[in-house]
């Protein structure tokens, strides 16, 4: 057991690499989150790659830098290790727009539709255990494709990547009424302003943006579909329209271009102020104390692992 009453800031990343050798540990961090965790991160990656990376750790500890669902998801599909969010309180915007009891009630009151319930992972471990297939902005369209065809479409709770993915299939759904507060900043206006600056720039924009954002982009795609993106375009500037920390990994992946911020009608960028919770201190303090730490009822879990397992066996 580590005995250090607190961090020596001069030495944070190095103790937090000790801590990590000493726990068996496995750092694991969004793209959103700041550039400091990426960089000391084991992997950095989009929910997709972030539950690979989950199910597929040898690691004892798993220290999650993103938001309370991705650390849920990862506890989820490792139910013996032990899992460990920097922060406790960084939560999602999407996640609090769809309550398991609400979910759970619209879906008795309207049994007689038997929807097949496709979930965003953005979304609690009770809601991931009344959904019959859970699915990111990087698989949505094939999870969707691969939904029965004789069973009506509920997709929860993001109603903007939802009508995205219902254009990309033609599948009729009908949607739940939540969205990023992050994405739905951006608009048009704001993308044209930038545009004017740089009338060549390409613009690249998660699905989690509203439509009229969305016409407006070169490209619509997953935050690790970017990364790609930003490398093999031939545009020089990229107006990049999601979460700011995105710009991070981006401009270390794509080194010759120039990267601009998508911009809100209020700032330059947007940041996600749940993401943005985490910092190297807290990471360190919780592979220290390995809190705050997930914890999920049994039957939750079991629940909720089921159509997580479906999504990436069909993702394959």
């Amino acid at each position: 057991m580590v005995q250090l009453a607190s961090p020596p800031s001069a030495d944070l990343r190095d103790e937090i690499l000790a801590l990590k050798k000493e726990r068996n540990a496995v750092i694991l961090a969004h793209n959103y989150q700041i550039g400091e965790i990426q960089d000391i991160a084991d992997y950095v990656g989009d929910s997709l790659g972030l539950s690979y990376k989950a199910r597929e750790t040898d690691a004892e500890v798993i220290a999650f830098c993103g938001v309370h669902f991705m650390a849920e998801t990862a506890k989820i599909v490792n139910p013996h290790k032990t899992v460990v969010l920097p922060d406790k309180d960084a939560g999602c915007s999407l996640e609090e727009s769809c309550p398991p009891d609400e979910l759970a009630a619209f879906l008795e009151e309207n049994a007689e539709k038997n929807y097949y319930v496709i979930a965003y992972i953005n979304c609690s471990a009770g809601v991931k255990a009344l959904s019959d297939v859970i699915c990111t902005s990087g698989n949505a369209v094939r999870i969707v494709e691969a939904a029965p065809k004789d069973r009506p479409i509920l997709f929860v709770p993001d109603q903007n990547l939802g009508q995205w993915v219902a254009n990309q299939t033609g599948r009729e759904m009908d949607f739940w009424r939540g969205a990023c507060y992050v994405h739905v900043e951006f608009t048009r206006d704001s993308i044209a302003k930038i545009k004017a600056q740089y009338p060549d720039a390409a613009v690249v924009a998660h699905p989690e943006c509203t439509s009229a954002v969305r016409l407006l982009a070169d490209e619509v795609c997953s935050t690790e579909k970017m990364v790609h993106f930003c490398r093999d375009s031939e545009a020089q500037n990229i107006i990049v329209v999601t979460e700011s920390g995105m710009l991070h990994r981006l401009r270390k992946e794509a080194p010759g271009k120039n990267l601009i911020a998508g911009p809100t009608d209020r700032c330059a960028c947007s940041d996600c102020r749940y993401m943005k919770l985490n910092t190297l201190e807290k990471l360190y303090r919780c592979l220290r104390d390995l809190k705050p730490e997930i914890v999920l009822p049994e039957d939750i879990r079991q629940r909720a692992e089921a159509p997580i397992l479906r999504m990436l066996e069909l993702s394959r």
